[in-house]
């Protein structure tokens, strides 16, 4: 382990990916490269949160589905969501009979998972591994902000919670595309209040893991075709270009956000674009998985990044610490 960075001895290989998501990241730039998407967010349940853990559930079926495997094939499924407790994933999986560890990491929760299945996986105790996660904007708006009802105007800088779930499958033995190496973030708190403008306080993280990242691999931005963020939204993506650039490192033409590519910003009016923990998700198992198969993308490196923050926090006047991590794909 270098500068906090994971080189794997083992290939750890992505089996696929499922992903589902709600009819407005449906509509967005990326909208054909999801599996399914849904009509109704609420699906036929009696509140949103009972929606999002059924659109869970259906996303882990329709992975298994895909794979033809049992859930007696899975050594460990590793998911989180943004709920109080992780209530989402935690009910999703007391739908399957299969070993299970929640995580929270906010928004980065889909990097988190990948780093420890990864871990897992190389120590051949595990053959297979699948991590989830996901998000829903109408129970993220009740938790960290207001009831829909209210119709309380959004900030400039407010971004749009993704509704959806993406789920990889990893293993230690084929695939197309493997994870070369990870590396693990640090909390970093700028003293930032404002709740609704995530990409600021989450964009110092995405430097230093960045910067640690380059460090630890001895690589520069433009090995990698695409080096993607996970929820920074456009001004988050634009300050992380500046906070690089005060470190001598210029991003190039070949760095974009997922919360950027899930919407059209002005079409869609989504403030400055997508976040939640389904954002990273499903745009790296949607659209980039797809582009890593198809030949057009051969090296990625994917930063979810999360801001650490709960209603309880944010009304005792507690500043906003924030989060990425650093996971490298290759098509092999």
């Amino acid at each position: 382990m270098k500068n906090h960075t994971i080189f794997f001895k083992n290939k750890i290989y992505i089996e696929d990916t499922a992903t589902i998501v709600g009819p407005k990241e449906h509509e967005g730039p990326v909208g054909k490269y999801f599996d399914k998407n849904i009509e109704d967010d609420l699906l036929g349940q009696k509140s949103h949160e009972k929606a999002e853990t059924k659109l869970h559930i259906s996303t882990i079926k329709y992975l298994l589905n895909k794979t033809h495997r049992k859930p007696h094939e899975i050594d460990l499924c590793l998911s989180g969501d943004l709920l109080d407790e992780i209530s989402g994933a935690n009910f999703t999986m007391r739908e399957f009979d299969i070993p299970f560890m929640g995580l929270y990491n906010a928004c980065a929760t889909f990097g988190e998972a990948l780093i420890a299945a990864s871990c897992f996986l190389d120590t051949d105790n595990f053959s297979r591994v699948i991590c989830s996660t996901s998000s829903h904007f109408s129970t993220a708006e009740r938790q960290y902000r207001y009831p829909l009802e209210l119709g309380n105007q959004r900030t400039p800088l407010a971004q749009w919670t993704a509704t959806g779930v993406g789920a990889t499958m990893l293993n230690n033995v084929s695939g197309k595309v493997i994870i070369d190496c990870a590396t693990i973030g640090r909390v970093v708190d700028y003293g930032l209040t404002d709740a609704n403008d995530m990409g600021a306080a989450m964009a110092p993280a995405a430097r230093e893991t960045l910067l640690a990242h380059l460090e630890g691999t001895g690589r520069s931005p433009d090995y990698y075709d695409l080096i993607l963020t996970g929820d920074l939204g456009e001004a988050g993506h634009r300050l992380l270009i500046l906070l690089m650039e005060e470190k001598g490192v210029k991003l190039g033409s070949n760095y974009c956000d997922c919360g950027i590519l899930l919407f059209n910003r002005m079409a869609q009016d989504v403030g400055q674009g997508g976040s939640g923990a389904a954002c990273s998700s499903t745009v790296f198992n949607g659209y980039v998985y797809k582009k890593l198969l198809s030949g057009e993308l051969n090296k990625v490196l994917l930063i979810p990044t999360g801001a650490l923050v709960s209603k309880t926090s944010s009304l005792q006047g507690e500043s906003i610490p924030g989060i990425a991590h650093a996971v490298s794909f290759k098509r092999v």
